[in-house]
């Protein structure tokens, strides 16, 4: 069997996972222990990111004519890819979280957005909250106006001696 159709299905799979894509996060995972790499991988499942080690080439070839294409320049040495679907920040937050303890761990760049963003840049992603902590905060400063205010009215209707009944 031809090298190419044994490597067809699987450039067939990384395409699929960038099509569905928001982003991608494109890291040098060399010299991770297992226990480090099995944490790794638990949490970005957990958080529905695809986490997957390729050849370089293939990642290549997968990527050519997409927005994904960008990170070429930096698929040297050893490389996985995250993909993350939903929530575009999951992947550079998680792994950017588990670097600070796997000392070895390390992003080399990003895409999201359609936007190439280096390592740096990949950690001011990694500082965005996620989608629904987001969420939450706007929905808590959009009811903080209305709590307040209904405290205050509370507090009028106390402090003012009961009306006359009515005859």
């Amino acid at each position: 069997m031809p090298k190419v159709e044994i490597k067809q299905p699987i450039i067939d799979e990384i395409k699929k996972n960038a099509e569905k894509a928001s982003s991608v996060v494109v890291v040098d995972y060399c010299g991770l222990t297992v226990e480090e790499d099995t944490k790794l991988r638990k949490e970005l499942r957990e958080a529905g990111v695809v986490y997957k080690v390729y050849k370089n080439t293939l990642l290549k070839r997968a990527f050519e004519g997409t927005d994904f294409a960008q990170v070429d320049a930096s698929l040297e040495g050893p490389t996985a890819v995250a993909f993350s679907y939903e929530d575009a920040t999951a992947a550079a937050r998680l792994i950017h979280k588990i670097s600070k303890d796997a000392k070895k761990l390390e992003i080399k760049c990003g895409v999201v957005g359609g936007t190439l963003y280096d390592a740096k840049g990949m950690e001011l992603i990694a500082s965005i909250p996620s989608r629904e902590e987001l969420l939450s905060r706007l929905l808590g400063s959009m009811q903080s106006p209305v709590a307040n205010f209904a405290r205050v009215l509370k507090q009028i209707a106390e402090k003012q001696p009961d009306a006359p009944a009515a005859e």
